[in-house]
C-alpha cells in the first residue's frame, strides 16, 4: 500500500492525528456542550459551532499567507500545535455550572475556541502543503492522488477514539458522583432552574415516574417523583430539592465534557512529539529565489508564465467557489446530524460496557464517519486503481463532481427516512418515546454514504490543489481550499435554525439541493480544469 511513496507521509500523518483527535472531539461535544453549559438553544449554539468552524479553516489561509512570507512552513506548524494546545488548556479548565455570569463565561469559552482555530490555522493547510510538495518530485508524482487518501486515512485513526473517549469521560465522572447519563437531564435542569419547567414534559425518560392518568409514555417532572425514581440511579442525598439536584447534575455534567477536552491536549503533545522526532524527513519549501531561478528541492519544477499562474489560480478559485456548498452540507454531521442522534434516534440499544464506565449518547455516532474513512479508503483506491490499470481513472475534478453526488444522495436518505417525524417544537416539548424514535441505522446509512462523498472530495481536492497551486503559493492556496470550508462552515447555522424550524425533512432536502448546485456546477467546469491540470 505504502510502497512508491515517500518516507515522509506516515509520520506527516501520524503528526497530524493529535489536531484530527481534538477536531473529532469538538465536532461530538460542541454543540450539546454549549447547551448543557450555557442553556442556549440550538440557534443560539449552531451559530457559535459555525463560526468556530468557519474560524478554523479560514484561518488557515492566513496561516497559509504567514507561511509563503516566512518561507518557514515547519515553523509555522510547529507554532500552531503549541497554540492549540493552550486552546484546549483554557476549555478544559473546569468552570462552574450553573455559570454566575453567563456573558462572561461564554465569552471566555469563545476566546478559547478563538485560539483553537488560530492554532489550527497554522498547522493544517501548511502541514497538507508540506505533503503535496513531497509529491512534487517526479518520483512520486504519479502517486500524488493514492498519497492524499493515505494520509488522509491515517489521520482520521485518532478521530475514531475521539468521540468514544469524550463519552467515556464524561459518563465516567457521572459515574463518579453516582450520577447516570440521560439525554433530556440537562435541558430539563435549566429549565427547573430558570423555573420554565412546569410547562414541560418529557417521554421516554427512564428515570422519571409515570404521572396517574398521564399517557402510557409521558412522565411527571414533579420533584417529588423526579427524586423518589432518581433514588435508584443517583445519590440525592446532597440535593434537598429540585432545583439543588439540577444545578448540581449540570455542574457534574458538564465537569465531564472539561475534561474530554483536556484529552485533546494529549493528544496533541503525542502529535509534538512526532513531528519533532520526524521534522528532518519533511522537505523543505520551494523559496521564492529557487521558484524565481526554475530550482527546487529536486531541480524539476517547471518556471511558470504569468499567464499560467493567473489560469491556474483561476481554476482553483473556480473550485473553491464550488466546494463550498459541498462542506455546507457536510458538516452538518457534528450540527443538525448530531442534534437529530439526540432527539429523533433510539440510543436505547447503543451501549459500551466498559466496567468502570459506560459509552452511551448521541456523541457516538462521530466516530461512524472515521472508522467508515479507514475501512473503506483502501477499498475506493482499489477501485480507482483498477480503473487506472485500465485507462479508465476519472480525472481529479470528475471524482469531486462524483462525490457531490454522492453526498446528495445521503441526504435523500435522511429525507426518507425522517418523512413521518414531528416537528423539533413539538419534540422539545414531548420528547419521543424510543419506539417512537428513527433507528439508529437511519444514521449510520447516512454516515457511510457520506463517508463516500467525503473520499472523493476531500483528499482529492488537497491532492487537486497541491498539483495545480503555483510552487511559490502552495500555502495559501492550501489556506485557499480550507477557506473555502470555512465560507461552507459559516453557513452551518442555516442548518440549526431550519432544524427548529421546520418540518425535519425538508431540512435534508435543503442539502440536496445545495449537493446537486455542486455537483452540476462541477460538471460544467470539467473540461476546463482537466484541460489546465494537464
Amino acid at each position: 500500500m505504502f510502497k512508491g511513496h515517500p518516507k515522509g507521509l506516515i509520520p506527516a500523518a501520524l503528526a497530524n492525528m493529535g489536531e484530527r483527535f481534538g477536531f473529532y472531539t469538538m465536532m461530538a461535544i460542541l454543540v450539546l456542550f454549549l447547551q448543557a453549559k450555557f442553556g442556549l438553544n440550538g440557534s443560539d449554539a449552531g451559530l457559535i459551532y459555525s463560526v468556530f468552524y468557519f474560524s478554523i479553516y479560514i484561518l488557515a489561509f492566513v496561516g497559509g499567507i504567514i507561511a509563503d512570507k516566512l518561507q518557514n512552513f515547519k515553523g509555522v506548524i510547529l507554532t500552531g500545535l503549541i497554540v492549540m494546545a493552550l486552546g484546549y488548556v483554557a476549555i478544559a479548565i473546569p468552570t462552574p455550572t450553573p455559570v454566575p455570569n453567563k456573558t462572561l463565561y461564554l465569552t471566555l469559552t469563545c476566546i478559547g475556541l478563538f485560539v483553537i482555530a488560530f492554532g489550527n490555522g497554522l498547522f493544517k493547510g501548511n502541514l497538507q502543503a508540506l505533503v503535496g510538495q513531497m509529491y512534487d518530485n517526479p518520483e512520486y508524482d504519479s502517486k500524488r492522488d493514492s498519497g492524499f487518501s493515505l494520509f488522509y486515512m491515517f489521520i482520521n485513526v485518532g478521530a475514531i477514539f475521539a468521540p468514544f473517549t469524550a463519552i467515556a469521560i464524561r459518563n465516567w465522572w457521572l459515574g463518579k458522583h453516582a450520577l447516570a447519563y440521560n439525554a433530556n437531564l440537562p435541558a430539563l435542569c435549566h429549565k427547573q432552574i430558570e423555573g420554565t419547567l412546569e410547562t414541560t414534559r418529557v417521554m421516554g425518560n427512564g428515570l422519571l415516574d409515570k404521572a396517574q392518568g398521564a399517557a402510557e409514555s409521558v412522565y411527571s417532572l414533579d420533584p417529588t417523583s423526579l427524586f423518589q425514581n432518581l433514588a435508584n440511579e443517583v445519590t440525592v442525598s446532597k440535593a434537598s430539592n429540585l432545583t439543588q439536584f439540577a444545578g448540581e447534575y449540570l455542574n457534574v455534567f458538564n465537569t465531564g465534557f472539561h475534561y474530554a477536552f483536556g484529552c485533546a491536549i494529549i493528544a496533541m503533545a503525542i502529535s509534538l512529539v512526532i513531528y519533532l522526532v520526524n521534522k528532518g524527513k519533511f522537505p523543505n519549501p520551494l523559496s521564492k529565489e529557487d521558484a524565481a531561478n526554475n530550482k527546487g528541492n529536486n531541480g524539476s519544477v517547471p518556471e511558470m508564465s504569468v499567464k499560467e499562474i493567473k489560469q491556474r489560480m483561476y481554476a482553483l478559485l473556480a473550485v473553491f467557489g464550488v466546494v463550498i456548498f459541498f462542506w455546507f452540507s457536510f458538516h452538518q454531521n457534528g450540527l443538525t446530524l448530531t442534534m437529530f442522534a439526540r432527539d429523533y434516534t433510539d440510543l436505547s440499544g447503543i451501549k459500551i460496557d466498559l466496567g468502570f464506565t459506560s459509552i452511551q449518547g448521541a456523541e457516538i455516532f462521530q466516530s461512524i464517519n472515521p472508522i467508515f474513512i479507514v475501512i473503506l479508503t483502501p477499498i475506493i483506491m482499489g477501485i480507482f486503481g483498477w480503473l487506472s490499470a485500465r485507462g479508465k481513472e476519472p480525472s481529479t475534478p470528475k471524482k469531486i463532481a462524483i462525490g457531490m453526488f454522492i453526498a446528495g444522495l445521503a441526504y435523500v436518505v435522511m429525507a426518507i427516512g425522517s418523512f413521518d417525524l414531528p416537528l423539533f417544537s413539538q419534540v422539545e416539548s414531548s420528547p419521543l418515546s424510543d419506539a417512537a424514535k428513527a433507528t439508529p441505522m437511519l444514521l449510520i446509512g447516512t454516515y457511510f454514504i457520506l463517508t463516500v462523498a467525503e473520499l472523493f472530495i476531500s483528499p482529492l481536492g488537497i491532492s487537486f490543489v497541491s498539483k495545480v497551486a503555483p510552487p511559490q503559493y502552495q500555502g495559501i492556496m492550501q489556506g485557499g481550499w480550507l477557506g473555502a470550508t470555512a465560507v461552507g462552515n459559516q453557513l452551518l447555522f442555516i442548518g440549526a435554525i431550519l432544524y427548529e424550524s421546520i418540518p425535519i425533512w425538508m431540512t435534508w432536502c435543503v442539502f440536496v439541493a445545495a449537493c446537486a448546485i455542486s455537483m452540476f456546477t462541477m460538471l460544467f467546469m470539467v473540461k476546463w480544469l482537466e484541460k489546465i491540470t494537464e
